[in-house]
């Protein structure tokens, strides 16, 4: 059944049309209900279908107008079958990963009354100190902006009306993730054409998806607290992109614009907030209480922008099929993992695990492990079942067992011996000496340490992101002993490992990869599955090189070594008697680069990049600015296993009237191929990613020579393409 939108908001009074422009969370249910019955909008999920079809049914039966409502939910990286953070999933680089969670998630969430989902979040960031990079995909904006688009197209589905899809929301709008500092919610400053390349293009490419909200972010751009960012919120997101969905604040980011210091009282903040073209305002004082009296009179907003707000909340309850079916079947909803949907979880775990070092020892690599042998596994993460990562709901499904209890099942010729070694974050003198002894009875030590969930995610921003209490300690003591060691590293954000990573043979980075992590992580040990992830942040030798990315701009002294001019990545520090060209961009007490580049990643097997055509390697730049050139190479699995290879595709322009970056990323694909296999992987190379955005007011294309590289960061081929 169509809504007639402009007849029901010809029919509302004030008070309701404030009514709708309000998000609010509330524990205690006789006050939500009677919310709902004054007209209230959008609440927070209850939590149960029950619960929601009760809010729906008050809303549809006992107001004026019968309005049903959206129920929303931070529905991240899964509800009740946890797939890994959305950083772990982008070093899968591939989109299906993205796609399969976001599926799940909908499925799972609107079988439960949720029709709205504050996620995926797109936030670009180059500093690994801000909590937050768990939450979002990475420090590359063309990846980041696949990953969006995927995450969008699985919550959404075909349609917003199907039964099993809810509404995305793009968070945060707009450089949340360039925080100063790395300091979560601190403000930032950033350059026109920086904000157009970077900050904004996830968003761009979210909106073009079809998500259906944006959510305003905390910080403030350039003195402008985003809440109150008109020229972006409205000027860019609804009138240059075209975006017909709505936009939230963020919890209680609207009332916040008094701390901020740009509005006097609340009364004022709400009244910023919505002339900038926030549509709905999260938490904070209610604009109509309980009792029906607006906060506001109508002489305090423009009618027409609350128009607007009111028209974008009722077209997305249309859009979701609320108005025809406000209530969900409550014998649909499922309270746990099932075990189709574990599988699957557990697939995209395997897909997320990154190979980062493996280093020969007595004549072979320490991974996969034997299959027999005696082997210590200690560290907090031998036992621990913290690995579902940060933003996870009370009610999701919990890990059941641990790693070794997975190892043990995955392993059983091995004679396995399970130490605490180190917890988190108290020291213990007496633990790191009794896995010391115990390593030396062993054959092979694997130690699984990290960084717990609650130490990343929001308001998790950290100043020193090495391994928390006395894991280093732990690494350094039992690789003193001489025994191999592997290291299992579980984290949520890129840490600084310069302090053990030379003295053990192994790591494998695992993130936090949800509820079949421990399933998934023994399997890449034991080499059932071959790890093919690739790093999707930077890791710094030092927290003093952040912020650190691969895409950096080119600077008038690049770094050399020798009298030659190397990329941060090849380049190899030369000692304590280095022969730097000393007037160059470097740290004087650091190598150059990073520890592990953008893109780095091991296998169990070899590959071999070779054959790179570029047809046509002539462009012109038609009318239409649609000339493409399709790039081809051969890949090769020289190996004796089975494996993934991860080919990035990236563009670097020779001469520009713009400093550009050394790289930027311009395609990916992700090939499995058998031992000895190959395959012919193509990139369409369109003249549109040659542009760049001049000073942020306009994107131009300039003549002249392009280097295109493929590499999988051991194999690396380059060809020219011209363009006139």
């Amino acid at each position: 059944m169509a809504v007639d939108i402009e007849d029901l908001l010809s029919r509302m009074s004030w008070e309701q049309k404030l009514g709708q422009l309000q998000i609010v969370w509330r524990k205690d249910p006789a006050e939500q209900r009677a919310l709902v019955k004054g007209g209230l909008g959008a609440v927070f999920w209850p939590p149960s279908a029950a619960a929601t079809n009760e809010l729906q049914r008050i809303a549809v039966e006992e107001t004026e107008l019968g309005i049903p409502l959206l129920i929303a939910l931070d529905v991240v990286h899964g509800q009740f079958t946890i797939f890994p953070t959305p950083l772990a999933q982008a070093a899968s680089f591939d989109p299906e990963v993205a796609r399969s969670d976001a599926r799940a998630s909908a499925e799972e969430a609107r079988a439960a009354g949720v029709n709205w989902t504050f996620s995926p979040m797109v936030d670009v960031t180059r500093d690994p100190r801000w909590g937050r990079v768990v939450e979002g995909f990475g420090e590359d904006v063309f990846l980041a902006s696949g990953l969006a688009a995927a995450k969008v197209a699985g919550y959404q589905g075909s349609g917003l009306a199907e039964e099993t899809t809810v509404a995305s929301c793009l968070k945060h709008f707009v450089a949340y993730g360039a925080a100063e500092a790395g300091r979560d919610y601190n403000t930032t400053d950033i350059s026109e054409r920086r904000l157009r390349e970077t900050y904004l293009e996830t968003f761009r490419v979210g909106v073009e998806q079809g998500a259906a909200s944006v959510m305003a972010a905390f910080n403030s751009l350039n003195g402008r607290p985003m809440h109150a960012n008109r020229r972006l919120l409205t000027g860019v997101l609804k009138e240059e992109w075209g975006f017909d969905g709505l936009v939230v604040g963020d919890a209680d980011g609207v009332a916040q614009l008094v701390d901020h210091g740009v509005a006097a009282d609340e009364r004022e903040a709400i009244r910023l907030a919505i002339e900038a073209g926030v549509d709905v305002v999260m938490g904070g004082t209610l604009l109509v209480d309980a009792e029906g009296t607006p906060l506001l009179s109508p002489g305090e907003l423009s009618q027409e922008r609350v128009d607007d707000a009111v028209r974008r909340v009722l077209r997305l309850k249309e859009r979701l099929g609320l108005f025809d079916r406000p209530f969900v079947d409550e014998s649909r909803e499922a309270t746990a993992a099932t075990a189709e949907r574990r599988a699957t979880a557990r697939g995209a775990a395997e897909r997320c695990i990154v190979l980062l070092k493996n280093d020969p020892g007595r004549g072979r690599e320490r991974l996969p492990l034997p299959p027999r042998g005696r082997i210590l596994l200690a560290g907090p993460y031998a036992r621990s079942l913290d690995h579902l990562g940060a933003w996870v709901q009370r009610f999701a499904t919990p890990v059941a067992a641990g790693l070794a209890d997975a190892l043990a099942a995955e392993l059983p010729g091995v004679d396995w011996d399970v130490a605490e070694g180190a917890d988190f974050f108290d020291p213990s003198e007496e633990a790191v000496a009794e896995a010391v002894e115990r390593a030396r009875e062993a054959d092979l030590v694997v130690l699984a340490v990290g960084e717990p969930s609650r130490i990343s995610g929001e308001a998790s921003s950290r100043s020193d992101i090495a391994l928390p209490g006395a894991q280093s300690r732990l690494i350094q003591a039992v690789a003193a002993t001489g025994v191999p060691v592997v290291v299992v590293l579980v984290t949520g954000r890129p840490l600084v490992v310069e302090d053990w990573i030379d003295r053990v043979d192994s790591v494998l980075c695992t993130w936090h990869l949800g509820l079949e992590a421990p399933a998934a992580i023994a399997a890449a040990l034991s080499g059932r599955v071959n790890p093919g992830g690739r790093v999707p942040m930077t890791f710094p030798r030092a927290v003093g090189q952040i912020p650190i990315y691969h895409d950096h701009e080119r600077t008038g002294r690049p770094p050399q070594l020798d009298g030659m001019v190397l990329p941060d990545e090849q380049a190899e520090f030369a000692g304590p008697n280095n022969t730097f060209d000393y007037y160059t961009s470097k740290f004087i007490d650091l190598p150059l680069g990073p520890r592990f580049d953008f893109g780095h990643g091991l296998s169990y097997t070899t590959f071999e990049l070779s054959d790179l055509t570029v047809s046509p390697d002539r462009l012109r730049e038609q009318d239409d600015g649609a000339g493409t050139a399709e790039v081809s190479v051969t890949v090769r699995n020289t190996g004796t296993v089975d494996g993934d290879d991860v080919v990035l595709l990236f563009v670097t322009d020779a001469v520009a009237s713009v400093a550009q970056p050394v790289r930027r990323l311009r395609g990916y694909r992700r090939v499995a191929l058998p031992a000895g296999g190959s395959a012919r992987l193509s990139f369409t190379l369109a003249v549109d990613d040659l542009c760049f955005w001049a000073d942020g007011t306009h994107r131009i294309t300039e003549p002249g020579e392009f280097s295109i590289t493929v590499s999988d960061g051991a194999s690396t081929v380059s060809h020219p393409l011209f363009l006139a």
